[in-house]
């Protein structure tokens, strides 16, 4: 499918605009790739996985491939990049097995991050399973303490996610994440991911203007601002408050354009990077389109 919608014109629209906007880029066909991809649409931030969300296995980053990654990097006119950490990661795990696992996973992890130059890992806080939430995010801190530990003289940040709330899965409320965090002893390491299908999934309504402003006020006094770093800019399929994530192009869910017109004409948020994450196609086209939805939103 080939779209209508002029990459050049993206790319000039993103630069007037002063945002920071991009998409998960995929690197099937090796990390430089998604550098690439992302300039000819023209986007200035994109997130990567580092290896398959799906695997706990992975093979070591060719070196010559890390090196074409950074130096493509390096003459783009990207601003912001980020890796997503493999879904199967859970700090949050009672499981010994799995909580071994996991720890051993995102280590990994954070040594790919190194070896591409790359700052930002984004993670999904877990989910407690038999155990209780109050544990979860002990469990969940102690192993970030853990590996910021192990990597404390490296240029590494690790993002919490916000989550929709599915099953056990913690994220879901704000006083999660502000909990997390006080647990943390190098807590300026320590950064936050909104997402907004998940954090609209969990309760907290950004579709209009009252209920935006009540959301992010919210989030100002738990966590502050100045820990946000980044948005995954997604619409939903699902209810308020239905605690399912389940993405959306951008004004085609329950969120709406109203919100996502809320978000990008905020002053406070104008330079936090919006990285979309919503229904891919092959080419990823529909990334063109969405951005572009965002965009004409923006007065």
């Amino acid at each position: 499918m080939k779209s209508l919608i002029d990459a050049k014109k993206i790319k000039k629209a993103i630069t007037s605009s002063g945002q920071i906007l991009g998409a998960h880029m995929f690197i099937s066909d090796g990390f430089a790739s998604a550098v690439k991809k992302a300039e000819e649409f023209g986007f200035n931030a994109i997130q990567i996985f580092s290896k398959s969300a799906a695997q706990w296995q992975s093979k070591e980053i060719d070196v010559s491939a890390a090196m074409l990654f950074k130096d493509e990097l390096k003459k783009s006119n990207i601003k912001f990049t980020i890796v997503h950490a493999s879904y199967l990661i859970n700090l949050a795990s009672s499981n010994e097995t799995v909580r071994t696992k996991s720890i051993n996973s995102f280590r990994n992890e954070i040594f790919r991050c190194l070896s591409l130059g790359i700052e930002y890992i984004n993670l999904h806080p877990g989910s407690y399973g038999k155990c209780d939430e109050k544990s979860g995010i002990k469990l969940i801190a102690k192993g970030i303490n853990f590996l910021l530990n192990e990597f404390e003289n490296e240029k590494i940040s690790i993002v919490i996610e916000t989550t929709a709330g599915q099953g056990t899965s913690i994220g879901y409320k704000f006083e999660h994440l502000r909990d997390i965090i006080a647990l943390i002893n190098k807590d300026d390491k320590i950064k936050v991911c909104i997402d907004t299908a998940h954090i609209y999934a969990a309760g907290y309504d950004i579709s209009t203007s009252e209920e935006y402003h009540k959301t992010f006020e919210k989030f100002d006094k738990l966590i502050g601002f100045d820990k946000l770093i980044c948005f995954h800019i997604n619409d939903t399929k699902k209810k308020l408050g239905e605690r399912i994530d389940r993405h959306e192009d951008i004004g085609k869910g329950r969120i709406g354009k109203e919100g996502f017109k809320l978000l990008l004409n905020d002053e406070r948020f104008k330079y936090i990077p919006k990285i979309l994450e919503t229904p891919k196609s092959k080419n990823q086209i529909k990334d063109l389109e969405n951005i572009s939805v965002l965009l004409s939103l923006i007065k």
